[in-house]
């Protein structure tokens, strides 16, 4: 059965369609297409390239979680989680984040688990932002960013980071906000440029969103991902914590992508107001990994200390084959995710470039310009992102793989 034509002839964009032109899935036809992770992943699969496109590590996180999570399946933590998450992860996060950052939400009312962090950052724009509003994202975007944003009916208004730091430009920043700015939604560290954030930085937006009455919504998933500095999570800066909502989750840390557990903490009206829609998208996830998740959250300093040491070596070892390519490899603080401008090797067109790659060289990218709105994406329009959260052999066989390429175009 095919469904009825006039489903796709209302005079106003439906829902499905705001989401899909949020997040530049859209074609100037009103054609569907899929993502570009979807397209690189195909594409790797069918050429038998290095998939260093979509961000998920090739390997999984330490033994005793995933004991942990057997255990509580044995022991018949196989029903309906609380709706806000089991009470022993709530725990765990506020202990998390007193322990890291001097923070104390209360694991009753300030704490809230969620099916990993896009479903949080889905739940607290539903809950805060509509029509008639703004919310405002650093560009380039995560994709899910702009996909939410069209979904609540809100204008998706974005400030530019700049090579090679990726860094805001201080004017551009504040001439983004407006009286109808709603919500300041950051992501630090920084997906896809691996920018983590300075204080200056983080200070003046609490102030622009303090002046404007706006909230701020922060995804901090790649927390503890960071080279060389510290993360500043923005609700230990002045003014801030009573507008803002943090939210992390296991996957990124504990290289437990696959298990959805996220969380996220704030004042408690805040947090109600994100658990009354949340309630109704999954209700509950997980049992038994929420469970697990919070015996990974109480693990050593050592631990935490280890996975971003790893990761640092991971970025060597494959920016070293990037920068023999004959690229201009932007070295990031954070994430796992290293960009670089194709431009000195005569390519302007980084889409064109990461279609062509698998089948020049064996590795498959993604292309910065799908993270941006079209002046974003002509800005960038010769940036591509690697990930390096793969095997040390596979990095090293993709950087020789890469150092290549110069060669072959």
């Amino acid at each position: 059965m095919h469904p009825p034509r006039e489903l796709f002839k209302a005079s106003a964009p439906a829902p499905w369609q705001r989401a899909a032109l949020g997040a530049n899935l859209l074609g100037p036809d009103g054609q569907l297409g899929i993502t570009i992770f979807e397209e690189m992943t195909a594409l790797a699969q069918r050429t038998g390239a290095i998939n260093l496109g979509q961000g998920f590590p090739d390997e999984d996180g330490p033994a005793e979680i995933k004991d942990a999570a057997q255990a509580a399946i044995a022991a018949g933590a196989n029903q309906y989680a609380p709706g806000k998450g089991i009470l022993e992860l709530r725990e765990a996060v506020s202990a998390h984040q007193q322990r890291f950052y001097g923070l104390s939400p209360a694991p009753q009312t300030e704490v809230l688990v969620t099916t990993g962090a896009t479903e949080g950052i889905a739940a607290a724009l539903l809950a805060f932002a509509g029509p008639g509003d703004e919310v405002l994202t650093f560009e380039p975007f995560y994709d899910s960013y702009g996909a939410v944003i069209g979904l609540s009916g809100a204008t998706h208004v974005t400030a530019p980071l700049l090579a090679p730091d990726f860094l805001p430009d201080m004017d551009a920043l504040e001439a983004a906000f407006s009286e109808r700015t709603r919500i300041v939604l950051l992501n630090n560290p920084h997906n896809p440029t691996g920018a983590v954030f300075p204080r200056q930085v983080l200070e003046h937006v609490v102030d622009l969103a303090r002046r404007n009455d706006c909230l701020i919504i922060t995804d901090e998933v790649y927390e503890h991902l960071t080279f060389g500095v510290s993360h500043i999570p923005v609700a230990t800066l002045p003014g801030a914590g009573d507008r803002t909502v943090t939210i992390s989750s296991a996957g990124k840390t504990f290289s437990f992508t696959g298990w959805k557990i996220g969380w996220l903490s704030g004042p408690q009206e805040l947090v109600a107001a994100i658990r009354t829609v949340k309630q109704f998208l999954t209700y509950s996830s997980g049992t038994p990994f929420q469970a697990a998740i919070a015996t990974a959250l109480a693990l050593p300093d050592e631990f935490y200390q280890g996975v971003a040491d790893t990761l640092r070596r991971k970025r060597d070892i494959l920016s070293e084959g990037l920068q023999a390519a004959g690229f201009d490899v932007y070295s990031p603080q954070g994430t796992y995710f290293v960009n670089v401008d194709t431009a000195p090797l005569g390519i302007t067109d980084s889409v064109d470039l990461a279609r062509r790659l698998p089948g020049l060289v064996g590795v498959a990218a993604i292309p910065v310009p799908v993270f941006c709105h079209p002046q974003g994406a002509e800005r960038t329009r010769s940036l591509l992102r690697f990930a390096f959260c793969k095997k040390v052999e596979v990095l090293e066989e993709a950087a020789s793989r890469l150092a290549g390429l110069s060669g072959k175009l």
